[in-house]
């Protein structure tokens, strides 16, 4: 389970692989601390996605686990999920923010740009994405990404996330930039190892290795 007390560095969100069964997704949170779960539609028609948010929401949030829908703003609100994700133009990201916002987080992303970035992040989503799903095979995260990160965290104030890499000791990279999540998937739920147990080994990497944020970041 997730401490009470929040850790003052850069903290994990794990991003849930293609066909990851729900009980596997929620084994990881019993490592430690996990900000939040973000859900991919990953090809499943709606109803489908909706069940599958609906299976693991519950127990997510009772472990003070964010969850957010990548799909259709109407699939999280029903399966009452925490927020959303949508890559998508600037134009279309407003208009998901102004009706959305009130009542979920809405996050974006898809840029390999810094151009791309400031014109999604002028409409002021929660949080910026840099890396995609799914692309995580090597043990290093995308070199693109951390420069978008560490460019992002030093410049904007916005929060941004940065994808990690296969390995565990990705982390301590994108730590690095000064970014406040690692989005971690294959570290955790790859090769049928035990997801708690990398939960709780990324997390204590970061105790060691992530430099702290001054108090109002």
């Amino acid at each position: 389970m997730n401490p009470t007390e929040i850790p003052n560095r850069c903290r994990i969100v794990l991003v849930a692989p293609e066909g990851a069964a729900p009980e596997r997704l929620l084994a990881a949170l019993e490592g430690g601390d996990v900000a939040s779960l973000i859900l991919p539609q990953w090809g499943m028609d709606d109803d489908a996605l909706q069940k599958y948010t609906e299976t693991i929401a519950p127990a997510a949030q009772a472990a003070g686990v964010a969850v957010m829908v990548a799909g259709d703003p109407r699939i999280a609100a029903r399966a009452k999920a925490d927020g959303i994700h949508i890559e998508t133009n600037r134009k279309s990201l407003e208009e998901v923010i102004d009706k959305h916002q009130a009542k979920l987080m809405v996050g974006t992303g898809g840029v390999t740009t810094r151009d791309d970035a400031l014109e999604l992040g002028e409409a002021r989503p929660d949080y910026m994405f840099f890396g995609r799903f799914g692309y995580d095979s090597k043990p290093e995260p995308h070199p693109r990404n951390l420069k978008l990160g560490g460019w992002w965290a030093e410049m904007v104030q916005l929060p941004c996330i940065v994808l990690g890499g296969s390995d565990l000791e990705s982390v301590i990279a994108v730590a690095a930039t000064g970014a406040d999540f690692v989005a971690l998937s294959a570290a955790v739920y790859g090769d049928g190892g035990d997801p708690a147990a990398a939960v709780k080994r990324a997390n204590e990497l970061l105790d060691e290795r992530a430099p702290r944020f001054e108090d109002g970041e």
